[in-house]
């Protein structure tokens, strides 16, 4: 089904499946000349990752990397049931897998960003850190996270049809409350702390420190993150076994 779901999408165009691989290619072309070209911009981070005009172009397809897996699964999560009604009246059909069928789609296209972004570092001789081994288990609680919060949005989706409006408004609130288009360090100290309220800020804060700065990951935040990605993926599964038996009657 996640086979399906990527092929779905490029069906009947011309390139085909190429488009998951043009895309993030021209995406990172676009940062690069807008924000190192138009506006010249320069970061005064604390890790000092780069000083090259490529800098912040790759910092920002490191944080649009991370959050376009995350929204895509969340924006997407309220439909989820209410577009496989077929699945809910006709068939017995294990429902829970729809969110991870989104999930599985969502880490490909990511998947083939990551590539393009270490292609990019080893074109333009920027290193590549050995630390970089650690993104897998950076990105894991991620995906635990993101996979509980689609189970709950799913349910809820049933019941409660607004709920697809205010997760699109809440996701473009996280979009710029999080390090996406500026490094955390860049923040005073006195409203920092607020940003890791955000789920996306330390995973995307960790992701760039391993992979363009050559730092471990922060072991104990790690952690921290791991075990309530466990239990909101547990949470979400639960009440998603606990609702699915008045889906077919409110559809």
């Amino acid at each position: 089904m996640t086979k399906r779901e990527i092929l779905s999408r490029y069906k009947g165009s011309f390139l085909g499946l190429l488009w998951s691989l043009i895309t993030p290619i021209m995406m990172l072309a676009i940062y690069t000349f807008v924000f190192s070209i138009v506006f010249k911009v320069r970061l005064d981070h604390e890790n000092n990752i780069y000083d090259d005009k490529t800098s912040f172009a790759i910092l920002l397809f490191v944080g649009l990397i991370i959050y376009n897996m995350f929204s895509e699964c969340l924006s997407r999560a309220p439909g989820l049931i209410l577009a496989n009604v077929n699945f809910v009246k006709k068939v017995i059909f294990p429902l829970e897998i729809l969110p991870l069928v989104s999930l599985g789609s969502a880490l490909f296209h990511a998947g083939i960003s990551f590539l393009v972004l270490v292609a990019f570092l080893l074109i333009t001789n920027h290193a590549l850190h050995w630390t970089s081994i650690f993104l897998p288990l950076i990105i894991l609680p991620l995906l635990l996270l993101t996979t509980g919060l689609s189970w709950l949005l799913a349910s809820i989706g049933v019941f409660v049809r607004d709920i697809g409006q205010f997760i699109g408004l809440l996701l473009t609130m996280m979009l710029f409350m999080s390090p996406i288009f500026y490094p955390a360090s860049a923040l005073p100290e006195s409203v920092r702390d607020y940003l890791f309220l955000n789920p996306l800020t330390f995973i995307i804060e960790q992701s760039r420190s391993v992979m363009l700065a050559g730092n471990f990951p922060d072991w104990g935040g790690l952690i921290i993150y791991y075990m309530i990605a466990i239990f909101t993926a547990w949470f979400g599964l639960w009440w998603f076994e606990k609702t699915r038996k008045g889906f077919a009657d409110v559809l």
